[in-house]
């Protein structure tokens, strides 16, 4: 893979959001940029691809975005994982911290099977708290979470130490 840094010119950096003291790392720039999203893509995709997926778990919003075409690079199937009162049918809850706050994640009952093996995808990873939620909720469906990915990593809120052994990559690291 070549370097990657260049996607840094496609991130925005929004202070005081959602809450003060808070920089968001906006991808919106980076997802409307053709080359920079299918980088982001194949980036994802490759780094998993010996892995044996059976479902991409993608986390709301952004890492729908993501996580649905690395699913179809993967051929394996795509599952949302949404904020609460998002799913239609019976859902499995997970409620975790974030950096700045509580909230929860949900998934359909069905939507993963026992013995499945997950990848689960997101934008950002940050203190860890989502990741984590996202690959209990695998967990309690039992399949098995082979790995997460995301573009962004805030590598000084440490949140890859929540995943444990659970293979983990991002593309970009921010300091």
């Amino acid at each position: 893979m070549e370097d990657s840094a260049w996607l840094k010119d496609h991130i925005r950096d929004i202070p005081d959001f959602p809450e003060p003291g808070v920089v968001f790392k906006d991808i919106t720039p980076l997802l409307a940029y053709g080359p920079a999203l299918a980088e982001c893509v194949d980036f994802l995709a490759s780094s998993f691809a010996e892995r044996s997926v059976d479902k991409v778990v993608g986390v709301e919003a952004r890492g729908f975005i993501l996580a649905a075409p690395v699913a179809v690079r993967l051929g394996a199937g795509f599952v949302p994982v949404r904020k609460p009162g998002k799913l239609p049918w019976r859902v499995r809850t997970e409620t975790y911290q974030l950096e700045y706050g509580t909230d929860s994640l949900e998934v359909h009952e069905d939507a993963l099977n026992a013995g499945e093996r997950a990848l689960i995808i997101d934008d950002v990873l940050a203190t860890g708290g989502t990741a984590a939620a996202a690959a209990r909720l695998v967990d309690h469906l039992g399949a098995e979470a082979v790995g997460f990915g995301c573009i962004i990593e805030l590598s000084f809120l440490a949140g890859r130490d929540r995943l444990g052994d659970l293979q983990t990559v991002s593309m970009l690291s921010y300091e």
